[in-house]
């Protein structure tokens, strides 16, 4: 996989020749991506992905462009990515709470563009439950899990339930890619 870096946000992109949409959704201050005709998504049918399978993360191309999204400020657009995942993987079980995780985290971001802090803290806490939920599921590590530290992304949405959204949002990036 080539990673290069994206010079607006300084950090590594997992999926280069995959480009970011127009603007990042912010409800009520830009046309809804999907519904409205000015959307940047206004009728496109995304694809079905691959379930994500946790030995081969490596290659699911909507996994590693929801990162994307969300290290881009793409929270809204990263939380659909997600959730797309979540939907094929049935909704249950430690893939499926990760990823919600993620989904919650996102939907914190989104809040923040919308100037509702009560709801980031509220997200923020779900994906820290989640998080937690899936360091004790039977059939994920404990310590590393579709590439990242558990504890650090507990951590970082600890921080952010805690805290509010940071001024330098969290960049999350898997161990290895």
């Amino acid at each position: 996989m080539d990673a290069t870096m994206d010079p607006a946000r300084d950090f590594v992109r997992l999926i280069p020749d995959q480009p970011f949409p127009p603007y990042t959704y912010i409800p009520g201050r830009s046309p809804h991506p999907v519904s409205d005709p000015a959307g940047h998504s206004f009728g496109i049918k995304p694809p079905v992905p691959a379930d994500l399978n946790p030995e081969s993360w490596r290659s699911s191309k909507p996994y590693l462009f929801g990162i994307d999204l969300f290290n881009g400020g793409y929270y809204w657009e990263s939380h659909v990515e997600f959730e797309s995942l979540w939907l094929v993987s049935g909704r249950k079980g430690a893939t499926a709470d990760f990823l919600k995780g993620w989904i919650k985290l996102a939907a914190a971001g989104v809040k923040h563009l919308a100037d509702q802090p009560a709801g980031v803290k509220s997200h923020a806490a779900r994906a820290a439950q989640l998080w937690r939920t899936t360091t004790v599921a039977p059939e994920a590590d404990p310590g590393v899990f579709l590439g990242f530290q558990l504890a650090e992304l507990i951590a970082v949405a600890d921080m952010v339930d805690r805290f509010g959204w940071p001024a330098s949002p969290p960049l999350l990036l898997p161990l290895t890619v």
